[in-house]
C-alpha cells in the first residue's frame, strides 16, 4: 500500500489528475451554454476564468 500513497503523492500523477479536472470543465462548457448560461455565469460555476471559457467556446474540442 505505500508504493500506491506514494504514486498518488507524485508530481506527474498530481499533474494528470488536475488536467484531467481542467479536460471534463472544458467539456462541460458547451452543456451549460446549451442550458443557457452565459461565459461569466460558467466561469463562476466551474471556477475557471472567463477567458479559458471564451477560448473554448470559440474553439470547441
Amino acid at each position: 500500500m505505500l508504493e500506491l500513497e506514494s504514486l498518488r503523492k507524485s508530481k506527474v500523477y498530481l499533474e494528470g489528475r488536475e488536467e484531467g479536472r481542467l479536460e471534463q470543465k472544458i467539456e462541460t462548457i458547451p452543456i451549460l451554454l446549451k442550458a443557457g448560461l452565459t461565459v461569466e455565469q460558467i466561469a463562476e460555476s466551474l471556477k475557471l476564468d472567463v477567458k479559458t471559457v471564451q477560448k473554448n467556446v470559440k474553439q470547441p474540442s
